[in-house]
C-alpha cells in the first residue's frame, strides 16, 4: 500500500513506489496539501502529482520514465516545413511566460492522449500558477497574429525541464511550441525534458523510456546547477534546430 502523508511528512523516495504488479504502478504516496514547497520537494525527487477532482493528492514516480533527449528530437520533413513557414511569416512568434496561466488553463481543457477528462484540476491550476509567479513554472507559447494558438508549460530546476502538458487550437501549434522549447534547451545546456509517461505522440518525436534509477541519477547531476535566468526565445534558435534536426517520415498532425 502507498504511504499516507501529512503536510509535515517528507515524501518517500521514488524507489518506494508501487510496482508493475500493483493496480497503481508508480504510486509513491497519498495526501498532503499541494503547496509550492511540496512541489519543489517532489520534483527534486523525481516525483509528480497526478489525481482527479475529488481525490486526495496522489504522488507518482513512474518506472520507466519517459524523457525526451533534446539532441534526439526528431524534426520530420512535414514539421520542418511547418517550422520554416512559421519562422518566416510576419505575425508568428514564440513567447515565453507571456500568458502562462492562460496556457495552464488551456491545457486543462485538452485531455492527454489516451485519457478521459483532465488531470489538471482547479487545485493544480492554482498551485502551478503560484509556482509560476515564484519563477519555477514556465510556458512556451505559439502566437499567430496576436492570438495564443498553442503552447506548453513545465517546471525548470537547474539544468532540467519537467514537461507538464501542451495544447493546440490550430494544427501543429503544440509541436511548434515543443520545438521552440527543444531549441531553447539546446542553447541553455538542458539535456533532457521529462515527459513523465509514455505516449505514441511523444515517442514519434524522439522521446523514450529510461529506468527510474537512471532518471534519478540524472537529476542528481543536473539539479545541482544554477537555475537558468534567461527566459526569452531568440528567433535565431530556429536556424540551429532546423539545421540539426533529423529527417523522418510524415507524422500525425495536432487536432485543429
Amino acid at each position: 500500500m502507498p504511504r499516507w502523508i501529512e503536510d509535515t511528512d517528507p515524501l518517500p523516495p521514488g524507489r518506494s513506489a508501487l510496482g508493475a504488479e500493483s493496480e497503481a504502478p508508480g504510486l509513491v504516496a497519498v495526501g498532503g496539501t499541494l503547496t509550492t514547497a511540496r512541489l519543489e520537494e517532489a520534483y527534486r525527487k523525481g516525483i509528480f502529482p497526478w489525481f482527479s477532482q475529488g481525490q486526495p493528492v496522489l504522488w507518482w514516480s513512474t518506472n520507466p520514465r519517459m524523457v525526451l533527449p533534446v539532441a534526439e528530437f526528431r524534426v520530420s520533413h512535414s514539421l520542418r516545413k511547418t517550422l520554416r513557414r512559421f519562422a518566416g511569416r510576419a505575425g508568428c512568434e514564440i513567447r515565453v511566460d507571456h500568458a502562462c496561466e492562460a496556457v495552464i488553463r488551456a491545457c486543462a481543457q485538452a485531455p492527454r492522449e489516451g485519457q478521459d477528462g483532465t488531470w489538471i484540476v482547479p487545485a493544480m491550476i492554482e498551485a502551478y500558477a503560484q509556482w509560476h509567479r515564484e519563477g519555477r513554472v514556465h510556458s512556451f507559447e505559439t502566437w499567430i497574429d496576436g492570438e495564443l494558438v498553442g503552447g506548453l508549460y513545465g517546471v525548470a530546476i537547474g539544468r532540467m525541464f519537467f514537461g507538464e502538458s501542451m495544447f493546440a487550437r490550430r494544427s501543429d501549434a503544440s509541436k511548434i511550441a515543443l520545438a521552440a522549447l527543444v531549441a531553447w534547451c539546446r542553447a541553455h545546456d538542458v539535456p533532457l525534458i521529462d515527459c513523465q509517461q509514455e505516449t505514441l505522440h511523444l515517442a514519434s518525436m524522439g522521446a523514450r523510456p529510461i529506468p527510474r534509477a537512471a532518471f534519478e541519477a540524472h537529476l542528481e547531476q543536473v539539479l545541482q546547477s544554477a537555475d537558468r535566468d534567461d527566459w526569452t526565445y531568440d528567433p535565431s534558435l530556429w536556424d540551429e534546430l532546423l539545421r540539426a534536426g533529423h529527417g523522418g517520415g510524415s507524422e500525425p498532425r495536432d487536432d485543429p
